[in-house]
């Protein structure tokens, strides 16, 4: 087994962190509108903000994070909101029903903390299922009808040359 560089996990780290960024605003803009604005409870108005920001980052990480992977649409996005999504909501919850509802920790500084407590889990989910890669085709091999099986080089491989035969000819 061969471990992936570090160079593109780090890239993709970065930039799932930005868009990332960009959400925890995104969600705490919600959250204060929600809470402060609208008076809504503050487990009510954490489900909505944190469910605002998932939409808000499944979009994101499809055309910007994962943009190279393929498999956009609907599947990806039940994929995400059933993994990374739903830990998000259950996670946030949890921790604010914590730190706000037990330790009365200001609702804001509670939802900055359940967020970074979240990100790595979901960094993790999301790399290696809701936008994993394929694995290569393998195209089938070119020999004459009625010859012997033999392995197949992936697409990616071939050359248009044939590979040395690994059985000694002759005799």
């Amino acid at each position: 087994m061969t471990l992936r560089p570090w160079r593109p996990i780090v890239v993709r780290w970065l930039k799932f962190n930005l868009v990332g960024g960009i959400g925890i605003t995104v969600q705490l803009l919600m959250l204060i509108l929600l809470k402060t604005g609208l008076h809504f409870n503050y487990l009510i108005a954490t489900a909505l903000a944190v469910e605002t920001a998932v939409v808000h980052n499944f979009l994101w990480h499809e055309r910007f994070t994962w943009a190279d992977r393929a498999d956009r649409g609907l599947t990806r996005f039940l994929k995400f909101h059933l993994t990374a999504g739903l830990f998000s909501i259950a996670g946030n919850l949890a921790f604010m029903k914590l730190l706000v509802g037990i330790g009365h920790v200001n609702y804001l500084l509670a939802n900055g903390i359940t967020i970074t407590a979240c990100s790595v889990v979901n960094f993790l989910v999301s790399d290696g299922f809701v936008f994993a890669e394929r694995p290569e085709e393998i195209t089938p091999c070119d020999r004459a009808p009625g010859a012997r099986p033999t392995r197949c080089l992936r697409a990616s491989a071939r050359t248009g040359r044939r590979a040395p035969s690994s059985q000694i000819s002759g005799a």
